[in-house]
């Protein structure tokens, strides 16, 4: 049958690093409070006129180049973001007139953190069916644009960044083995960015209400996603008969190391076998999990025919998980 594989892999990252020892002059904060509940020490932002799309862009060309192809090569592009460069047209629209894409067709998906994972599975039917032979997929987010640099609960989380990956078909036993979404709407409020829609247009009142911030109620957030997940990469397992044991590598969204670390626990999983690099760039949303995927790609830590597991969780509520036979 017919399955999508990932041929090429890229990333980038703005240049300007935020340490904690930064916020921690900024507002009531220390490294050693941010490090101890998330695990993050640093994280990358944008820079005055850069884009979310200048982010796709670079990290497009990086998966490109891996893949052997070219811009013209390409017959879809899809990005998950959450702060894509407006309202319209699409990131993905921009991004294909900067690529030079003139074969491909454009669209985003908005799932927040599990964006990535959402643009998967879409990436993925679209292989299946014959619709697409070599598809573009980016996760990336200007987290920074939408922060309360002034909120401890928020900002010391959130950084910027992009990944990309090329998908192409494959008739072999390699590439994605199964994809699982799953939300509940009715929590929605727990992560959320209020401001700037149809229900509150920006005006002066939602700006003095700093409704365009990122709100998030952490605690109740952290206790659903991890038993959320950990029931998620168990079943997900389960369905395509690996044993946990059987598993290269786990790459979870990189959102919190305590969250992560449960996650291994379940599985029984060794942290060397689980992709981490919340500590340099913070939660990226979207793009934390093909940063992560190609760090992990070109330092040679998978290698063909290894069992990958991806999973994440986020604002909606949206979760979801990916296998992959690499």
């Amino acid at each position: 049958m017919l399955k999508s594989r990932i041929t090429g892999t890229g990333s980038y990252v703005p240049e300007k690093i935020i340490d904690n020892s930064y916020l921690g002059k900024k507002i009531d904060t220390s490294d050693e409070w941010i490090t101890e509940r998330t695990g993050i020490r640093e994280r990358r932002v944008v820079k005055t006129g850069q884009a979310n799309s200048d982010l796709c862009f670079e990290a497009s060309k990086k998966a490109l180049l891996a893949a052997g192809l070219k811009p013209k090569d390409i017959d879809m592009i899809v990005v998950a973001t959450m702060s894509g460069d407006m309202p319209m047209p699409s990131t993905a629209a921009i991004l294909q007139k900067k690529l030079g894409a003139k074969n491909a067709s454009a669209f985003d998906v908005n799932a927040a953190c599990s964006g990535f994972i959402y643009g998967l599975s879409v990436a993925d039917k679209f292989i299946k069916t014959g619709a697409s032979q070599k598809l573009l997929l980016v996760g990336a987010e200007v987290n920074s644009r939408f922060l309360d640099w002034e909120d401890r609960a928020t900002c010391v989380l959130f950084g910027d960044g992009a990944g990309a990956v090329v998908l192409e078909p494959t008739k072999g036993k390699r590439g994605i083995l199964s994809t699982h979404l799953h939300s509940d709407g009715n929590l929605w409020d727990f992560i959320c960015l209020p401001g700037g829609g149809s229900k509150n247009p920006p005006s002066e009142k939602t700006i003095k209400k700093g409704m365009h911030f990122i709100k998030m109620k952490g605690n109740e957030t952290f206790k659903v996603a991890v038993r959320t997940l950990e029931k998620l990469v168990v079943s997900t397992l389960r369905e395509n008969n690996v044993d946990p044991s059987e598993l290269a590598m786990l790459i979870p969204h990189q959102a919190n190391l305590r969250i992560i670390s449960a996650t291994a626990r379940r599985l029984n999983l060794p942290m060397s076998r689980v992709a981490v690099n919340l500590d340099k760039y913070g939660n990226t949303s979207s793009a934390s999990i093909p940063i992560a995927l190609d760090e992990v790609v070109r330092d040679g830590r998978i290698k063909r025919g290894d069992y990958v597991l991806l999973e994440a969780f986020g604002s909606g509520l949206t979760w979801g998980s990916a296998l992959i036979k690499w």
